[in-house]
């Protein structure tokens, strides 16, 4: 198979901040790395948007989806605002992570720590249609807890 090629451009005076890349042959996300201009103390509840270094050019019929890692949000309970967060195939701007600290305790972000994930998905081309009615199902119209805990 062959691979899907993305273009990305550095962000002026990032050129030290490594690119996305992912860690192991088998990750499914590529780490994302912080270009903050030196150490940005983030106290418990703080929201921060946290630039990336570049721009990317995802293309049509996929989406980059932004996670936050895993051992962040395990260790320190650092994670994003809105996960998944989606950056569109049309989006040009500079990658940026709204960083969150849920912890008990102030987080240091440094210069070119790994802060996010990126997950390529494709989007299926869909149109909605607008019914009268629905097909029943067993679940119904249950939701938030209803099959449940």
């Amino acid at each position: 198979m062959e691979a899907l090629q993305i273009r990305i451009k550095r962000v002026p005076g990032c050129e030290d901040i490594p690119l996305p890349r992912r860690m192991t042959d088998r990750s499914a996300g590529f780490d994302l790395h912080a270009a903050v201009d030196g150490p940005l103390s983030l106290g418990p509840g703080e929201i921060r948007l946290i630039p990336c270094g570049f721009h990317i050019a995802v293309p049509p019929g996929y989406e980059a989806q932004v996670r936050p890692r895993s051992g962040l949000a395990a260790r320190h309970g650092i994670t994003l605002v809105n996960t998944p967060g989606t950056i569109d195939s049309d989006y040009r701007g500079q990658v940026m992570c709204p960083v969150i600290n849920l912890g008990h305790e102030p987080f240091t972000i440094e210069r070119r720590m790994r802060i996010a994930q990126m997950v390529i998905a494709a989007v299926p081309a869909v149109q909605l249609l607008e019914v009268q009615e629905l097909d029943d199902t067993a679940r119904g119209e249950g939701g938030f807890g209803h099959t449940g805990t």
